[in-house]
């Protein structure tokens, strides 16, 4: 198995380097693999011939455009085709975190949009080299934890059900938005931050599978693969599209330090590095994309929206990351993990899940 990190650039803020000066900064730190919110051509045309795969996302406001076929073959045309096979575009996520937002019209447009997007590719030849997703909040999940006892909301399995049908006939990944940062700062006095951020501690045991977990990134990835599983879907691959530590925040944000962004994006990245799989799921590949590489000053929301990035504007470290392997230099990632960033996450379905999650953690932990 070959473990694969990422990472989301984002660009929401107006003071980022070119998408030229950006190209040797990721190669500086090892990724192979970056995560758009969109498909900028400025950012694709300059890591053309750069070897450095690409997921590249619809916004949520294109969804009910991309019902129409031939709104759907245009927009493969002029953002996926156009920039093949210079640059490696293997993936595109429709929709960031839907069925979270309790929006019918978004969720109505969903499948139908990731459908015509995916027949556009097929016309187009381009279906075995490109796939077509969808990314959720781990809002969708009614219960968390323990892991074995993962279960999506009710009132989405029918949605979800389609959606990962269409996943199972199109061989995509399913693609899941992970934060422990919001369950300890929902709760810092009942989550251990420890287990958060994949420091020595004593940990959890599912009582039903008797499995050990001593990190919650991956209690919540089983539990999600429980859910699938509840569902008929035990072999769908699960990609963790966006998970972060920020490094500052708000006088009510919890743990938002230099010092814990440092410890999770480096623990994840070291653990990542050791191709060992989750305690459920030991033998499947993890394909994990950090949030961010920049931090972005326009976000909108609490100060820690702002400050996810692995480095500021200036291409400078927003803090020493402290990873060393053999293939590259201090603070990269090698070892073929990319990093992926995720710039324009929305909370919403973060706090409600990190809420479920404490209550179920301090009841199942303490």
């Amino acid at each position: 198995m070959v473990n694969s990190i990422g990472i989301n650039y984002g660009q929401i803020a107006d003071n980022l380097p070119s998408p030229e000066n950006v190209v040797p900064l990721v190669k500086s730190i090892g990724v192979t693999k970056v995560k758009l919110y969109d498909a900028d051509p400025r950012v694709l045309g300059a890591f053309a011939n750069s070897g450095v795969e690409f997921m590249i996302g619809l916004g949520n406001g294109d969804l009910e455009k991309m019902r129409d076929p031939n709104n759907a073959q245009d927009w493969v045309k002029q953002n996926v085709q156009a920039h093949l096979p210079d640059t490696k575009i293997t993936c595109i996520f429709v929709g960031n975190e839907v069925l979270t937002f309790n929006d019918t019209n978004l969720s109505d447009n969903l499948v139908p949009a990731m459908q015509s997007v995916h027949t556009a590719l097929v016309n187009l030849g381009l279906d075995k080299q490109v796939t077509v997703t969808t990314a959720h909040s781990l809002g969708i999940l009614q219960t968390s934890f323990p892991p074995s006892a993962g279960a999506f909301r009710e009132d989405l399995v029918d949605i979800l059900s389609q959606t990962l049908s269409f996943h199972q006939k199109t061989g995509s990944p399913f693609l899941i938005n992970a934060y422990p940062f919001f369950a300890y700062k929902g709760n810092p006095k009942q989550v251990p931050l420890d287990f958060v951020l994949f420091q020595p501690n004593q940990g959890v045991i599912d009582p039903t599978t008797n499995l050990h977990y001593d990190n919650m990134l991956y209690a919540q990835i089983d539990a999600v693969y429980s859910a699938l599983a509840s569902l008929g879907y035990k072999k769908l691959p699960v990609h963790i599209s966006e998970t972060g530590w920020p490094s500052k925040g708000d006088e009510d944000e919890a743990g938002a330090t230099p010092d814990n962004a440092k410890k999770y994006n480096g623990n994840l990245i070291k653990l990542m590095s050791q191709n060992a799989g989750t305690p459920l799921r030991p033998d499947s590949d993890l394909n994990i994309y950090v949030f961010a590489l920049f931090n972005e000053n326009m976000k909108p929301g609490p100060t820690s929206e702002r400050n996810y990035g692995l480095f500021k504007p200036d291409g400078t470290p927003a803090y020493a990351l402290g990873v060393t392997n053999n293939n590259t230099a201090s603070g990269s990632i090698g070892n073929g993990v990319t990093m992926p960033f995720s710039p324009t996450s929305s909370s919403t379905g973060y706090l409600s899940i990190s809420s479920a999650t404490v209550r179920a953690f301090s009841r199942f932990y303490c």
